[in-house]
């Protein structure tokens, strides 16, 4: 494995731990080049209560690797994660850094309804 992707896992650990400590439901980001994919995972982690991706029916017709389909991924995990019932949650971004996608998915969140 190389470096770069050894310390953005490192920082994502870090991360995780604090959520954990706080004992927060988490919006969990992940990006590839090609897809961006988002999930609420419950307070103890072991349940997926929501998720969004790129990879779905209704986002899957355009282009799925640029900030547009990030945003939609945001409004949808929004919108899914309200109907669980969860209103509030720690962002998670997996040790990557806040801008470009990850930012545009976590305003198009807030925006629709979810706190953090």
């Amino acid at each position: 494995m190389n470096e770069k992707k050894q310390s953005r896992l490192r920082r994502a650990k870090s991360t995780r731990l604090h959520i954990r400590a706080l004992g927060a439901t988490r919006l969990c980001v992940n990006r590839t080049p090609r897809h961006i994919y988002a999930q609420v995972i419950s307070a103890d982690g072991g349940k997926v209560l929501a998720q969004a991706s790129t990879l779905d029916a209704t986002l899957r017709a355009g282009t799925t690797g640029n900030v547009e389909a990030a945003q939609k991924v945001g409004a949808l995990i929004a919108e899914r994660a309200k109907a669980a019932g969860v209103t509030k949650v720690a962002f998670d971004r997996s040790g990557f850094k806040y801008h470009g996608r990850i930012k545009a998915l976590a305003d198009a969140a807030r925006e629709n309804g979810l706190e953090f």
